[in-house]
């Protein structure tokens, strides 16, 4: 008996779960984290290769990579992202070893039909999300500029379809004073008092700020030992808010802010970049809709609708940006169990987490179908995402 396209993407999905799951598995017992994801690199890209795809290992960044897919024929190109960096400490805490399996998943399942229908296949690896922005690099490189439409599924404590992300700045303040004996301050100027009062002053911004706007760092570096004047101080901070132009007049307030505190103290600074700074997440509705309307179909409830006030910042801001963008969340977990945590690295790899697998790549595969089946339905959230950014 000769499946239909949805059977196809959906036996695809099941049958072969065991082995998506070896993959999260090894992620989790080998986690890597951002631009250290050699290993984790190969072993995505191997399975890719023994799928069919045609992939690039090192794809504009170190531990980037592509397999792709082209029919040969007419249609839209697809890009399906897979993240796979893991934290410090706790691993795979952000889930992004489910994340890479989610995605390599629908990918397998949407290059068994996609010949029917024409057009090009991504399966694009973004590594580096937590900090150093795998999505903006392979952004600014063009990466996504003929891209139609680019999906991706977070696993989290709930189903939804995502929404808004905070633009973030990541700013580095260094203090450069003089070194003395503490028992002669006279004879120094102290680069910690500098960077206290700053971090003092740049805290009380936050009082003037508009809503949904954060402010958050650390005194990085403040000396060696206690009988010394520190000649050196560092602060790194994040400035976050619902745009990055808005992000960007908080920075400009806080500079002033130290340039009027080191001249104060005696001594000078400078600020710096210090990682990769994400813009916010352009929401486009229509692709919203299109996978709550799968996830439905799929049985799932209690999917939450798009998020418009953000709660953190993402490099899938700048993919966003370039083509219609959707970063969907699947439920491997109750709401006791919070980002970034052990417990979180745990469900990937527990029933929940298989299951959230499942019906991640299904929704994702068979919303991709109906952008295959439907060019109108690609051709209306293509015509929004161009309003949309013609707007801001």
């Amino acid at each position: 008996m000769t499946l239909t396209a949805k059977e196809t993407l959906l036996q695809s999905v099941e049958n072969n779960v065991d082995a998506y799951m070896h993959l999260v598995q090894t992620m989790y017992d080998n986690p890597e984290i951002g631009n250290e994801e050699f290993e984790t690199m190969a072993l995505l890209v191997d399975y890719l290769d023994k799928a069919g795809f045609k992939t690039t290992s090192g794809y504009i960044v170190p531990t980037g990579f592509i397999g792709e897919y082209d029919t040969g024929k007419p249609g839209p190109t697809i890009a399906v992202m897979c993240e796979f960096d893991a934290l410090p400490e706790v691993g795979h805490g952000c889930g992004h070893n489910l994340i890479a399996g989610i995605g390599i998943a629908t990918g397998e399942a949407v290059k068994k039909i996609i010949d029917q229908f024409g057009g090009k296949l991504l399966v694009v690896g973004t590594p580096a999300e937590e900090n150093f922005g795998g999505k903006v690099s392979m952004s600014d490189a063009g990466v996504f500029d003929d891209v139609d439409v680019a999906l991706m599924v977070h696993p989290g404590s709930h189903n939804g379809v995502g929404g808004r992300s905070s633009a973030l700045n990541p700013i580095k303040f260094e203090f450069f004073g003089k070194t003395a004996h503490g028992c002669m301050p006279q004879a120094g100027a102290s680069a910690l008092d500098a960077a206290v009062m700053s971090y003092l002053q740049i805290n009380l911004i936050r009082q003037f700020s508009n809503q949904h706007t954060y402010i958050h760092g650390v005194i990085k570096d403040g000396g060696e030992a206690a009988n010394v004047i520190p000649g050196y101080a560092s602060l790194e901070y994040y400035f976050r808010a619902p745009t990055m132009a808005y992000a960007k007049e908080i920075t400009a307030k806080a500079m002033t802010a130290v340039e009027g505190v080191a001249l104060a103290n005696g001594v000078t600074f400078k600020s710096s970049v210090y990682e990769c700074p994400y813009d916010d997440t352009v929401v486009n509705y229509l692709l919203a809709d299109l996978l709550t309307e799968k996830y439905e179909e799929l049985g799932l409830t209690d999917i939450q609708p798009v998020d418009e006030v953000a709660k953190g910042s993402t490099d899938v801001g700048a993919v966003s940006y370039k083509c219609p963008t959707i970063q969907g969340f699947i439920k491997i977990c109750g709401p006791e169990v919070g980002a970034h945590t052990v417990e979180m690295a745990d469900a990937t790899i527990s029933p929940d987490g298989k299951n959230g697998l499942i019906k991640a790549a299904q929704g994702l595969s068979l919303s991709i179908l109906e952008l295959l089946e439907k060019p109108e339905k690609l051709a209306a959230i293509k015509q929004e995402f161009d309003e949309t950014i013609a707007s801001m």
